[in-house]
């Protein structure tokens, strides 16, 4: 479980705010080639343009698959402490409370697994032939787990990857951007930075019932160039939306929602912003979330795409690379710092 001091526990503590709900567009994958994903297109790109944030439906992602990494993960979350921290180091690898290096605190214990190319499903459909954990799921019942979760991990990360890939895709038609992998390339290399991050908060602790609220995961945008979450049907996740108001994402169990990452607003020459998110924990019910993390390779040059640049051809970042901009982070940033602005041009 997740441990905190009385004064740690102070410095998460927020007020009892009701934010009103948010309006997420949908954007259906599922659609084939014609009218119907062309109208896909321009709602996904108008959704990146205004909230940064949508939820995607017809995704093709097994739910016998999801539901049984939620299963497991929710069940290695209940295993004595010393067995998780066991976990730490491996390459699943397990932390409770600190989020980053900045000293940021959050009311909230994670699995972090980078996912390799070895992981990638080639198939061009999510058939449970072509996933087995999938397909084990589907013929048994969720209190019986079909994998060990370590391969459940990597056949859910492998298929959210895919998906991921295919909503890159479908960006780049909606912006008129050719060829068409000029986005998707990045997530889709052997080298790519790609990782899962699997996040459990518990119930609140006794000690701020009452109406408070916890913060699980503070207020940050994602550095890479996109995010794919889904959560057991618990709401939190709160986004802000241009003015700086918060509003509460209701939750959905069939969905997935797809946050605008950093290298992304930067790809579009800030055509996209990366939304800035939190996690709040009011609940008296844990909630359990999935994050595929789609990054470039480390060694990547990224800079605004020309096809983005207007007519003037002036670009708003300057080029780096994905390891740079990464150390960049991680040097006594906190969360809710905003690391763009130091390459701007």
């Amino acid at each position: 479980m997740v441990v905190l001091a009385k004064a740690e526990l102070e410095q998460i503590a927020l007020p009892a705010a009701q934010p009103p709900l948010a309006h997420v567009r949908v954007v259906d994958l599922s659609a084939g080639p014609g009218a119907g994903r062309a109208a896909a297109a321009r709602a996904l790109v108008s959704a990146c343009e205004e909230q940064g944030f949508f939820k995607v439906t017809g995704h093709g992602v097994p739910l016998e698959l999801v539901r049984a990494v939620e299963a497991a993960a929710a069940g290695f979350f209940t295993l004595p402490q010393a067995e998780k921290e066991a976990a730490a180091g491996k390459p699943v690898g397990y932390a409770s409370k600190r989020i980053g290096t900045g000293g940021d605190l959050g009311w909230i214990e994670y699995l972090l697994l980078s996912v390799t190319s070895a992981g990638v499903v080639p198939a061009a459909s999510f058939a449970a032939s072509t996933l087995p954990c999938a397909g084990a799921a589907a013929a048994r019942s969720l209190s019986e787990p079909s994998c060990p979760l370590r391969e459940l991990l990597e056949e859910y990360a492998s298929a959210v990857r895919r998906m991921a890939c295919g909503v890159l895709e479908l960006m780049a038609e909606g912006l008129g951007v050719v060829p068409a992998d000029a986005i998707s390339r990045l997530v889709a290399d052997d080298d790519s930075d790609n990782m899962l991050r699997v996040n459990h908060y518990p119930p609140r602790p006794e000690l701020h019932q009452g109406g408070s609220l916890l913060t699980g995961f503070g207020e940050h945008t994602d550095p890479q160039i996109i995010s794919v979450l889904r959560s057991n049907g618990t709401s939190g996740l709160e986004i802000a939306a241009r003015d700086g108001a918060w509003a509460s994402v209701p939750p959905d169990a069939d969905s997935f929602f797809i946050n605008v990452g950093d290298a992304l607003q930067v790809l579009t020459n800030g055509r996209f912003s990366s939304v800035k998110h939190r996690v709040v924990v009011s609940s008296e019910r844990s909630r359990v979330s999935m994050i595929f993390f789609g990054g470039p390779p480390p060694g990547e040059r990224l800079a605004p795409l020309r096809q983005l640049m207007g007519d003037g051809g002036s670009s708003r970042y300057r080029e780096f690379t994905w390891k740079e901009y990464k150390s960049s982070t991680h040097r006594g940033s906190r969360l809710v710092d905003d690391r763009l602005c130091r390459l701007e041009n």
